[in-house]
Parts: structure tokens; sequence; C-alpha cells
């Protein structure tokens, strides 16, 4: 039991011994344990007035990609114009009246339709002048819609139009082939200009195909009496060759007066007897080819001067 207490004191003693060292320094002084300071992070709650704000980045709706362009023609792009002609304009006509028209973008042919291309489809070649080159004429504004059915079939398209009989009805949301209204027709013609041909004032026969009968007292040109292979001339700045002269190219419209006021896309009126021709052609004067001459007749004529160019719609 002594041998015990013994062993008992001895820890007691050990253990005194080591907290007096942890209490002093390496050269024995004593270290003040009362003033141990420690460092406290404490959050300080924001002042909500001070906050600066992060706008979320907007969110921008990706811009559709355009289909590719079909081979053979072009991409018009969506604007407005002045459809007509000014009062000031040369040899104008009375139904030339201005007004201002929105077009949405579509896809035109660069070229009228040509025989090669006619015959491929529709299986014949009505024209009066041969060569596959050369514009196709001798069409009816119903050949022409027959053509544009035939060809969206061929190459998957949905046609754009409903033939029942004479009466046809346009799908405008089918992606098939189809002809220009009147309204389009004329803005790619002008191609942003305001002049009476694409030209500018005035037009030679070195720069379209018609008789040769002078435009406000310009000089005589040649007349070829026949139409020329598609695109023997300079385009517009839009790409588009023929425009003016070579054939008169049908159109979607029935002939009638230009409507009242601003239009976005017009589509002619409802109904009429006479379907629109535009551009004049081989067998015309100066006057007449001007971009905003506007020539019709019934849908069921066909003559050797009368041709049709193709258009589709674009996203």
């Amino acid at each position: 039991m002594k041998k015990l207490k013994g062993i008992l004191v001895c820890l007691a003693l050990v253990c005194l011994l080591a907290a007096c060292a942890t209490n002093q320094s390496q050269d024995g002084s004593a270290i003040d344990t009362s003033e141990t300071s420690v460092s406290v992070l404490i959050p300080v709650e924001p002042d909500a007035e001070h906050v600066p704000v992060i706008e979320p980045e907007p969110v921008t709706e990706p811009e559709p990609i355009p289909d590719p362009v079909p081979a053979g023609f072009v991409r018009i792009p969506g604007g407005t114009f002045t459809i007509g002609s000014p009062e000031s304009e040369p040899e104008r006509r009375s139904d030339e009246v201005q007004r201002q028209v929105t077009i949405s973008s579509f896809y035109m042919g660069m070229y009228p339709v040509t025989q090669k291309e006619y015959e491929e489809v529709m299986g014949t070649n009505p024209s009066n002048f041969r060569g596959d080159n050369l514009p196709v004429e001798m069409v009816s504004w119903f050949n022409a819609i027959e053509y544009c059915n035939r060809r969206s079939l061929l190459e998957g398209l949905t046609p754009a139009y409903i033939v029942d009989g004479t009466n046809v009805t346009w799908n405008k949301d089918a992606n098939g082939y189809r002809l220009p209204t009147e309204a389009e027709w004329e803005y790619a013609c002008r191609a942003g200009t305001t002049t009476p041909f694409n030209t500018g004032e005035n037009i030679t026969t070195d720069q379209a195909n018609y008789n040769g009968t002078p435009y406000n007292n310009n000089v005589r040109g040649d007349d070829r009496r026949r139409t020329t292979p598609v695109g023997t001339f300079a385009a517009n700045l839009w790409g588009l060759f023929d425009k003016h002269g070579n054939v008169w190219e049908w159109c979607w419209d029935w002939y009638g007066r230009y409507a009242a006021g601003d239009q976005t896309d017009p589509i002619g009126p409802a109904t009429g007897s006479n379907r629109v021709l535009r551009g004049g052609s081989w067998y015309n004067g100066g006057q007449i080819i001007r971009s905003a001459y506007r020539g019709a007749h019934t849908p069921s004529h066909r003559f050797s001067n009368g041709g049709f160019r193709l258009a589709r719609n674009a996203n």
C-alpha cells in the first residue's frame, strides 16, 4: 500500500513539472497566457441598397438559317418599293399609278424558262423559234401553271396550285414552283432602281432584245425579229437576266387597277378576264419594255413572244 502511494505521488510531480514547462519560453521566461488573442471572422450582412444588380444576359433567338438557294435561282431580299411610274416618266400609261408595296423575300429564276427545261418536264416544245437555250414561248398561262406543278412533283416539292378545270387556286404555303406576282416581278426587275429601266433612264438594243423602236427619242437600235438565248445581255443588280424584252412573262395576278393605299405582298384582284404579263418582248418597242409597263391577255392565249419565269417561296 505504501508502495502504491509512492507511485501516485511521483505521477503527480511529473504532471506538475510538465504544466510548468508549458508556461515557460525557450529562454526560461514565463509566458503570459492571460492576453491570448484569437482572430474570428464575423459575417456581415450586406447593405441591400448598395449591392450591385447583375442583369442576366438577354436570350437571343437564333436567326433562321435560310434554305440553300435553288440552282438557277436568285434570292430576292424583302423590302419596300414604289410600284408604278411617276407622272413625269415619259410615255407612261394611266394604269401605272404609284403605290408603296412591301415584298417578302422569295426566290426567282435567273432566266425565263428555257425550251430545254420545258421539254424535260412537259415532254413537248411548242416554241416557234427553236433552240435549247432560247426561252420557251407559245405557252399559255395555263401551260405555265401546269409546268410549275409538274416540276414541283418531279423534285419532291408541294405543288403551289390546285387546278380544277380552268379554276386555279394558289396554295401560298406550298414550297413548289409558282409564277411571281405582278408586284414581285416589278420589284425584282427594278432591283432598287427608280428609273424607267433597271439600266437607267434609257435602254439600247445592246442591253436588251426589243424591236429597236427608241424610247424617249433615243437612238434607234437593231430589230432582231426573234428571241435570243437567255443570258445574252447583262443581268440587273440582283443577278436576273432578260427582265426587259426577249419574251413577255406571265404573272399570277388578274389584271386590274392597283389597290389603293400601301400594300404588303399584294396578289391582285380576286377575279378578272386577263392575266398580267410583264417585261415586253423582242416584238415590242422601248416604251413597252419599261419596268412599270403592264401587259395582259386571256390566260389561254399563246404567242411567239410570250413565256414565263419561275418563283418560289423563301423562309
